[in-house]
């Protein structure tokens, strides 16, 4: 095998002197240099584009607020061209992966952004969390279920939020309430209401992995539970319970560890179907904005 020579000053890597069978042969020996290997390979090697979008991007896995939040934005936007199940554009299939254009996640972006000219497939203006949602979901369309919730009167479920159900003892929104449990200022952006509900009826079951909270013991041996607000190699800082933030060297620590179950308590023997779809009216309306 010919020497792989690399040009300097390039953001990405660039081949040069090297045919391309020997290349792909390359790429396909060595798993790990493979996501910029295509990258740098994409304007030359042509015979890729026709491969399946799996063949050429396979991320591990998505995020389920993102698949969720897909979902959301794909009914809004999407299902009246390409229908619910994906398949109302001929020669095109979302739930199966069959595309006309787009082999990797960034290929559908940018024709969610861009468009295709000549076709009836017109640009979307889309922010990057939104387009990362779409993806998650079109990915994922095949095995997605978000269940069918009903959904009360959002007034009501207002008043269960700040009374019966005692949210905003824990959690905030729009600047009002307590920090020590997630802020539910956005909610209905990032979560649907089925995964919400899930959540309500089962918190620890379906508590989020950034949301779980630390337990940490110092050197004296004190022991500071809370929400963890940000982490880096060597502190970290959480919302105690009594709301009180603190700043932790790791160094001066003799335990941190994520604690398993969740502080917040389940709502099924709490509330009525009625109530908890009265309460998921109310959360699904929580998009960022502040309500009155």
């Amino acid at each position: 095998m010919p020497p792989i020579v690399w040009r300097a000053g390039r953001r990405r890597p660039a081949l040069t002197g090297v045919p391309a069978g020997t290349i792909i042969a390359f790429i396909l020996s060595t798993r790990s240099l493979l996501p910029w290997l295509v990258a740098a390979l994409t304007a030359g090697a042509s015979g890729l584009a026709g491969l399946p979008a799996a063949a050429q991007d396979h991320p591990v896995e998505y995020e389920r607020a993102d698949i969720e939040r897909g979902a959301q934005l794909y009914d809004e936007f999407c299902s009246a061209c390409h229908g619910d199940d994906g398949d109302a554009v001929p020669g095109v299939n979302l739930m199966s992966g069959q595309f006309r254009f787009a082999t990797t996640d960034q290929n559908l972006r940018r024709i969610m952004t861009r468009g295709i000219p000549g076709s009836g497939m017109p640009p979307g203006t889309y922010s990057d969390a939104d387009q990362i949602a779409l993806v998650a979901y079109v990915r994922n369309m095949r095995d997605y279920d978000g269940g069918v919730v009903t959904l009360g009167d959002a007034g009501r479920g207002r008043a269960i939020y700040e009374g019966k159900g005692d949210c905003a003892s824990c959690h905030r929104v729009a600047g009002r309430g307590s920090r020590s449990g997630p802020d539910l200022t956005a909610i209905g952006s990032v979560r649907g209401a089925g995964s919400m509900r899930e959540t309500l009826l089962d918190p620890t079951g379906n508590m989020l992995p950034h949301n779980r909270p630390l337990r940490a013991v110092t050197r004296g041996g004190e022991v500071i539970t809370g929400r963890r607000l940000n982490e880096d190699t060597y502190t970290v800082q959480i919302f105690d319970e009594q709301e009180r933030l603190m700043s932790l060297d790791k160094a001066d620590l003799q335990e941190l560890t994520p604690v398993a179950d969740s502080p917040m308590p389940s709502y099924a023997e709490t509330l009525s179907e009625t109530e908890l779809a009265d309460l998921l009216a109310y959360l699904v309306t929580l998009r960022g904005l502040v309500t009155q």
